[in-house]
């Protein structure tokens, strides 16, 4: 979403999209986890191998998906922050 887009949005609808955000990166935070959990036991109970790091792909992709994320936090806070709504 571009910045045109977000000063198209009202207060409240800005609002619910940093909300959102914050929601998202926690359930990020909890998948990478749980992967990394998945590697470390498959690594110690069946050695290495494909599906031992298959887990770390999904890592990648919630990581990469993330970055985009962060750029679209960053414009919604200084979107909020020049209508002074924090």
């Amino acid at each position: 979403m571009k910045s045109e887009n977000l000063t198209e949005l009202n207060d409240q609808e800005l609002l619910m999209k940093m909300k959102k955000i914050k929601t998202n990166k926690i359930i990020d935070a909890t998948i990478i986890g749980v992967t990394f959990g998945i590697v470390f036991y498959s690594a110690i109970k069946n050695g290495f191998g494909f599906f031992t790091f298959f887990p770390l792909i999904i890592t990648y992709v919630i990581v990469r998906n993330s970055k985009n994320n962060n750029l679209l936090e960053n414009e919604i806070r200084k979107e909020i922050k020049s209508r002074n709504l924090a």
